[in-house]
């Protein structure tokens, strides 16, 4: 069992995320209910699901680096009560590199956190400005240094295809976080959802987002650079420089693995007697922290039909270079000698190998694409 804990407040709203997300300011009661509600979610969940061994813990935002410390080390011991784990596990929390926030890397490292994924986004001072960040590229490198020494396993986020941004530039910024050590890096396309600040900009004709064919030479040139210097595209999104520094949590996510979701607007996955059971938290604070009080947290629960989990199991999969078993598809009425998956197959989207069907380098940059020729 893993847990994913949602804390939602952010110093700033970046004008690119539709994450669920709200302002930190003048909140600190609200911030202490929301604690409460938060462990409170995890007793009442693990009620539901029984014994079973904790298998990671994601603390993701917002920007869960604002979350009380003592509140991320109540979460982490009460999860290891509640579901004894085997052996060590990955307990990852999101942070932004601010001087202010980077001041509290020592102590969450004490609440438990042992992987720090770092949402840097660039290392250039224009490109921060306009994305909207609070920290700047010198900032980004002290807040780096310092994580270094306080936790044993960093990632770091970046974004690419920004406007004006050139091929070379994006290289220089790779090359960048490669020489700082980093072991994990997750390079992310700048993606225009038209509820945010950017969407606006783009719609009002504001300015545009690279073309296609530059995005594409971007997606190459991560993919080269990052091969290079050692690593792996274990994920569409996410590179690691060996086994050891992949994100244990996102894989059992992405292998079909059971997970709570607890705080406003957290999704879970949990594997019932009744089924596979899909869940989402309230959004808003005020009704999660409700909510949990009257024992009804969620404002969706769904026990999928097996179809439908099934198909989950294979979009989550075909992200990974793992794939998914082949019996998988099969029980989609899918087969390696004819049809959509024997097309697939024989263009070169999608191998096989060992009993498993995995996308290849040509079909993961489209594979959303071959996802809706797989299964519609």
């Amino acid at each position: 069992m893993a847990l994913y804990v949602h804390w939602p407040y952010c110093a700033r709203i970046c004008p690119y995320c539709d994450f669920n997300v709200v302002r930190d300011r003048g909140r600190t009661q609200e911030q202490a209910e929301l604690a409460q509600a938060i462990l409170n979610d995890l007793e009442a969940q693990a009620a539901l699901v029984g014994p079973r061994a904790l298998a990671s813990i994601f603390f993701g935002g917002g920007t869960p680096s604002l979350m009380p410390p003592d509140a991320v080390a109540a979460v982490t011991a009460r999860a290891r009560a509640l579901f004894p784990p085997s052996g060590d596990i990955e307990i990852s929390l999101e942070a932004n590199p601010t001087d202010a926030e980077a001041g509290r890397y020592a102590v969450l490292a004490h609440a438990g956190i042992n992987r720090l994924s770092m949402g840097v986004q660039s290392f250039d001072d224009a490109a921060l400005k306009f994305l909207g960040r609070d920290h700047s590229a010198a900032e980004a490198r002290r807040a780096i240094a310092l994580a270094a020494r306080a936790f044993p396993r960093l990632s770091i986020d970046l974004i690419y295809a920004r406007p004006g941004q050139g091929v070379a530039d994006w290289t220089a910024e790779l090359t960048t976080a490669l020489d700082l050590g980093f072991e994990h890096v997750s390079p992310y396309q700048l993606t225009i959802e038209g509820t945010t600040a950017f969407g606006r900009a783009v719609a009002r004709g504001a300015w545009s987002p690279p073309d296609e064919d530059l995005a594409a030479a971007h997606y190459e040139a991560t993919q080269t650079t990052l091969e290079a210097a050692g690593f792996e595209a274990y994920e569409v999104s996410n590179h690691a420089r060996d086994v050891a520094a992949r994100s244990s949590h996102n894989l059992h996510v992405w292998r079909g693995g059971d997970y709570l979701g607890l705080g406003p607007g957290a999704h879970g996955r949990l594997t019932l007697d009744e089924g596979r059971l899909a869940t989402v938290a309230e959004r808003r604070i005020g009704d999660y922290v409700a909510g949990v009080a009257a024992g009804s947290p969620w404002a969706e629960r769904e026990v999928l039909e097996p179809q439908d989990a099934d198909e989950e199991r294979v979009l989550l999969g075909l992200r990974t270079v793992e794939g998914v078993p082949l019996a998988l598809l099969q029980r989609l009425g899918l087969s390696a000698d004819e049809g959509r998956l024997a097309d697939l197959l024989a263009d070169g989207f999608l191998s096989q190998k060992g009993g498993r069907i995995a996308a290849t380098a040509t079909g993961r940059p489209l594979l959303d694409a071959v996802l809706k020729a797989l299964l519609t």
